[in-house]
């Protein structure tokens, strides 16, 4: 088992710090309002319409730190004058277990945060920090899968050096449309 661990990333010219943390059930409030945003129901799987649901999800992603195959995070502005920071997105490493070289990472973010550099910073944090903890596993791969037309999500991709990999045909119902796989190997992340 890995323990849960917050990662902090600093503020740029444009955006602020983040602090990626694990979930809480204090944030489901917040889980239910970000969740009820059309476009983030267009581009992902989160189904969360009420405090039951959100208890509900938070648990699951808790649970995958307990077991020790999900890392999910909550993105939270990290502004030390106001507590807490907003809430801005969620980011994961799935699919992780030692000996096994590839991953997946996962993420979504919040309607206010969008367009500010949230995204990309978190999953760098994220992919930096799985590659030093599973590294010495034998991670040597993340992949990183998003909905065909999910044109944000390849911007993002892009500025994190996944590697366009192929469009894949969809997986119903865990992947119901066609998509793209992008890909980080853990040498040309090191480059970068």
């Amino acid at each position: 088992m890995t323990a849960p661990v917050p990662l902090h990333v600093d503020a740029t010219t444009t955006a602020p710090a983040l602090l990626l943390r694990p979930w809480r059930s204090t944030d489901v409030p917040a889980l239910v309002e970000v969740c009820r945003d059309p476009a983030l129901r267009r581009w992902t799987s989160v189904r969360v319409s009420d405090e039951a649901d959100g208890l509900r999800w938070v648990e699951a992603q808790r649970q995958g730190w307990t077991t020790g195959d999900r890392f999910a995070f909550a993105i939270q502005e990290a502004n030390p004058r106001r507590s807490p920071g907003q809430l801005m997105g969620h980011v994961v490493l799935k699919a992780v277990a030692h000996g096994k070289p590839s991953a997946e990472v996962g993420y979504w973010t919040a309607a206010p945060a969008r367009g500010r550099g949230v995204a990309p910073r978190a999953l760098q944090a994220v992919t930096d920090w799985a590659f030093r903890t599973f590294g010495t596993h034998g991670l040597r791969r993340i992949e990183l899968l998003h909905r065909l037309g999910n044109q944000a999500s390849c911007r993002v991709a892009e500025k994190t050096h996944f590697a366009f990999d192929r469009i894949l045909p969809a997986a119903p119902p865990t992947f119901p449309l066609d998509g793209h796989l992008h890909v980080l190997r853990r040498e040309e992340q090191r480059a970068t």
